[in-house]
């Protein structure tokens, strides 16, 4: 009896259609925060760049 439940719930006829998620879009404060991030980021590597380039 447990192999027919389980041939049942394995057959295609018990599968749902897949329904591919829709990812929102990015709002402007986000959009602000990375640029800022990507901005700092840039000024950390140079002034790593030339904390190394002195030694």
């Amino acid at each position: 009896m447990r192999f027919l439940i389980l041939l049942f719930l394995a057959s295609p006829a018990a599968a749902t259609e897949f329904d591919r998620p829709i990812p929102n879009a990015q709002s402007a404060t986000a959009e602000l925060w990375f640029a800022l991030a990507s901005i700092l980021l840039i000024a950390a590597l140079f002034a790593v760049g030339r904390v190394v380039a002195k030694r």
